[in-house]
């Protein structure tokens, strides 16, 4: 089985102002008809009818939803996406957090996780593991790719929130340019999913805050989505 993977930049669509060009999230307040042109767009280019991807309604939590076809509207209140159906894309949405696409080639069970700064501390790629297991994946054969997010110099916190993040998370404790309290998601998450027995593990080593083909919230507030997708190709 072959796994596909695909990261989008905001360049290429056609949205206007601060959402120009490529901005696949329909809940920023962007133009619904300009939105619905970018995803058709996107499924063009996967070679995948529109219906064939999976979206998700982010909460920045831990729930994980195993999917089995194609659904009507985006997945409640999750923030991870299973399959083990191939020719189904799992669509995640980020603007400076963590996405992470996770495929066994073997079983062709996938996962794509939205791991911001919540999730990650409270467990969502561990939970997306799990449910990759029950579906028949084993983890010494799942390849990893953690894709584009703030890096750490640029992702300066208060104190308090770099301890308890690097308490549950631990290798997400960085300084930033300036010295600074600091979090590195990627590295925690890379931790994590070494420690847990995956077998591969890539990185898209791209910041968003600091490369302005890619959307950041940080950067600049009130902006779009990047787009992250996994599917199995039959």
């Amino acid at each position: 089985m072959r796994i596909r993977r695909v990261v989008t930049t905001r360049e290429g669509g056609v949205s206007k102002g601060e959402f120009a060009s490529f901005n696949l999230g329909d809940h920023v307040g962007d133009d619904p008809s300009a939105v619905e042109a970018n995803r058709t767009r996107l499924a063009r280019e996967l070679g995948l009818p529109p219906t064939r991807l999976v979206w998700m309604e982010q909460v920045h939590g831990r729930t994980v939803t195993v999917v089995d076809g194609p659904v009507d509207s985006p997945a409640e209140a999750t923030d991870a996406l299973v399959t083990d159906q191939p020719n189904l894309a799992l669509v995640v949405l980020t603007a400076d957090c963590v996405p992470v696409l996770l495929g066994d080639p073997e079983s062709g069970v996938i996962a794509a996780v939205h791991a911001g700064r919540v999730g990650a501390r409270v467990g969502v790629v561990p939970a997306a593991l799990d449910a990759m297991i029950s579906l028949g994946a084993d983890k010494s054969r799942i390849e990893v790719l953690l894709g584009p997010a703030v890096c750490g110099p640029c992702y300066e916190v208060p104190a308090p929130m770099r301890d308890d993040v690097e308490k549950h998370l631990p290798g997400s404790a960085t300084k930033s340019r300036k010295g600074t309290p600091a979090l590195d998601l990627r590295a925690g998450l890379w931790q994590q999913l070494a420690d847990a027995g995956v077998g591969k593990l890539g990185l898209d080593p791209r910041c968003t805050v600091e490369d302005r083909t890619l959307y950041s919230h940080r950067r600049d507030p009130g902006t779009g989505r990047l787009a992250s997708v996994i599917w199995v190709e039959s």
